[in-house]
């Protein structure tokens, strides 16, 4: 297994002193930037398992960093942090690429949690990939096609430029479709946590992909919702074939 490195951007000394004590025990090296510049800096320049992101810095802030991150490295996982609860902050830090937030003040065990979730679903990933898996098979329905091993999504041949988790959700759904989902369940399967209250998270990312792969997102067809259950995919029968040059 790759040894665990967080890179954490802070600039409040208290938060970023507490939250590397308690992330210190989730992970093999863990390297604090105290200021938009030396986060910038350390991102683009070295290898990293998680970006534990603040949202406000001095110099860049969180999503001009997120934003460079996902230009040159899109699948690196980003934790956002947000001081605000707005949920423009909240829109603002998913649609730059962050993987997942968290509103200050949080809870520390519950940001241990969700960083523990987001390794053990990269490290799930990796072993897949290396075990060479049937999850690495092609996924089509219709002219939508999803390529795992590649992580590329097309639609009616057009590239889908999608963030890392919208990739993991809209190839869970298109892996069982016809099943309806509730958002603990896609919070569980998805992200790896189950948190009760977190369900609008679930939303937004839905809300993101399917502006990105539905003609008319507000009469969405492929990502449909089941009310007072969930959701489910609902785009057609799925095949799977292996990836082209195996």
């Amino acid at each position: 297994m790759r040894q665990r490195r967080i890179l954490l951007v802070e600039d409040e000394k208290d938060i970023a002193d507490l939250v590397a004590l308690h992330l210190n025990d989730a992970c093999d090296d863990l390297v604090v930037a105290r200021d938009g510049h030396e986060g910038m800096r350390l991102a683009m320049t070295e290898s990293w398992s998680l970006v534990v992101l603040d949202l406000r810095l001095p110099g860049p802030d969180g999503l001009q960093i997120c934003r460079e991150i996902r230009r040159s490295r899109p699948y690196q996982a980003v934790l956002m942090l947000t001081s605000k609860s707005s949920e423009l902050d909240r829109v603002l830090g998913l649609e730059t690429g962050a993987d997942d937030y968290l509103t200050k003040p949080f809870s520390v065990l519950e940001l241990v949690a969700r960083v523990r979730a987001i390794f053990r679903r990269v490290e799930s990933m990796q072993q897949t990939r290396t075990a060479e898996a049937p999850g690495d098979r092609v996924v089509a329905a219709g002219a939508l096609k999803i390529d795992p091993a590649r992580r590329e999504v097309t639609l009616c041949g057009k590239s889908v430029d999608l963030t890392a988790r919208e990739f993991d959700l809209l190839e869970f759904f298109a892996r069982n479709p016809g099943r309806v989902f509730r958002r603990v369940d896609l919070l569980d399967k998805v992200w790896g946590y189950g948190h009760d209250g977190y369900e609008h998270t679930v939303n937004s990312h839905i809300n993101r992909l399917r502006a990105k792969i539905e003609r008319d997102p507000s009469k969405p067809r492929m990502i449909v919702t089941v009310w007072g259950v969930g959701y489910k995919f609902a785009g057609g029968s799925t095949t799977e074939t292996e990836p082209a040059g195996r």
